[in-house]
């Protein structure tokens, strides 16, 4: 890890999830407090703790946008836009954790109003899909879609920023949903998307210095880093929402995360969709939680 001290932020919304039939909400809500009650926080040592805590859930679907809680997700965007374009500094990497994937927008918007930023987007699905191809309504799986731009400008032009991130500018890594129809969209993109499959075909370092290449040659302002834990194979993280075979090995992210994290232009990772109700033993969060630290555990506790 690079010398910058280390913001930790707490966004644990679970508004851009469909309600489960496990609970009466989903509860990646408390994945953060799940985290450090495995010692990620103690484990991380950051200089400060942030915390926003979303409106209330509901199930509510939006008739403008399509999408479910859409108005309460651009008001917990707007705070945490807020926050987080208050805490860049060249001499901080922020760790955010999630809740679900609705967050990216908020994060996303306070890039845009910060300067031009790049996406690194580790995800098991492509999160690129209309709400009329949703089977849910769910911003968790249109995420990447909304803040490049696509869909309804209640969302996507929160403030006139739209796109918050180029599409161009944007790497899409991991995939391994290979329906024809989900797919269709993110092949007419101009994201760089590259496929589990693809991935390993190239190389991980290959595909991560081709990327590290485009934010300089571009003279980005920074990139930022998406984490769905469903990155990972399902093996080793089945506490997710939407389930798919195979998946990234935890020497595959580790390779990837610290390539990443030590450039001088990462701000910072967001970390979402771990459901704590569905490890309720942490039998999968506890490799995950060693796996995460370690990289940061160049930088010793103060």
């Amino acid at each position: 890890m690079n010398e910058k001290e280390i913001n930790m932020i707490e966004f644990p919304s679970n508004l851009g999830l469909k309600k489960t039939d496990y609970a009466e909400e989903p509860g990646v809500k408390y994945l953060p407090d799940w985290l450090n009650k495995f010692g990620f926080h103690s484990k991380i040592c950051p200089k400060n703790i942030f915390r926003i805590d979303p409106p209330e859930y509901s199930m509510t679907l939006d008739e403008k946008s399509g999408v479910r809680n859409a108005d309460k997700i651009v008001q917990y965007a707007k705070k945490q836009c807020e926050l987080l374009k208050d805490k860049f500094n060249e001499n901080f990497f922020q760790i955010i954790l999630g809740g679900d994937c609705s967050i990216l927008i908020g994060n996303c918007l306070a890039l845009k109003k910060i300067g031009e930023f790049g996406l690194f987007f580790l995800d098991g699905h492509t999160d690129y899909m209309w709400p009329e191809l949703s089977q849910t309504g769910g911003v968790a799986g249109m995420d990447l879609a909304i803040v490049t731009g696509n869909g309804n400008d209640k969302l996507t032009n929160i403030d006139k920023l739209k796109p918050y991130i180029k599409e161009e500018n944007t790497y899409c890594i991991g995939n391994r949903d290979f329906d024809e129809l989900y797919l269709k969209p993110m092949l007419e993109s101009d994201i760089h998307y590259i496929d589990l499959n693809k991935l390993r075909e190239i190389g991980i370092k290959s595909v991560v210095n081709d990327f590290l290449k485009m934010i300089d040659e571009k003279n980005l302002d920074g990139f930022f880093i998406h984490l769905d834990v469903d990155v990972l194979n399902d093996n080793i993280m089945p506490a997710v929402d939407s389930r798919e075979k195979g998946g990234l090995t935890y020497p595959e992210i580790t390779e990837i995360l610290e390539l990443l994290i030590n450039n001088k232009k990462a701000f910072g990772i967001e970390i979402t969709i771990l459901d704590p109700d569905l490890d309720p033993n942490g039998i999968y969060t506890k490799p995950f939680v060693e796996t995460i630290t370690n990289i940061f555990d160049k930088k010793a506790c103060r």
